[in-house]
């Protein structure tokens, strides 16, 4: 019971922490680290690539700041913001655990340059 009075409302650094800012912030981290993700999968490969952890974390940090915006904030600017692009990222998601193999020529990945 102390730790959920602790989280209540706090202050760190002069900044007031609850346990719906943490959700937040954990929400944007993870959104953010999603360019560091892409960034690292282009190097390694020499080129642009989109690897598969960027729609986890583009998911992920999009369903916590919605969460965020929409039961702790009520703010709805914050809410479309995080709410309109979700149907992608999950359907990007949804490509990839259910692609198994190219149904036809036009989707074999490109050979090796």
């Amino acid at each position: 019971m102390q730790s959920v009075l602790f989280l209540g409302d706090t202050k760190v650094f002069g900044i007031a922490l609850n346990a719906w800012k943490i959700i937040g912030l954990t929400g944007s981290i993870i959104f953010g680290l999603r360019f560091l993700i892409q960034w690292l999968a282009s190097e390694r490969a020499r080129k642009s690539v989109i690897p598969f952890g960027f729609w986890e974390c583009s998911a992920l940090g999009s369903l916590l700041t919605l969460a965020y915006f929409a039961i702790y904030r009520h703010d709805s600017v914050g809410v479309l913001q995080t709410a309109l692009p979700l149907p992608i990222y999950l359907r990007n998601l949804y490509f990839r655990y259910t692609h198994r193999h190219p149904k036809h020529p036009g989707n074999e990945p490109r050979p090796a340059e």
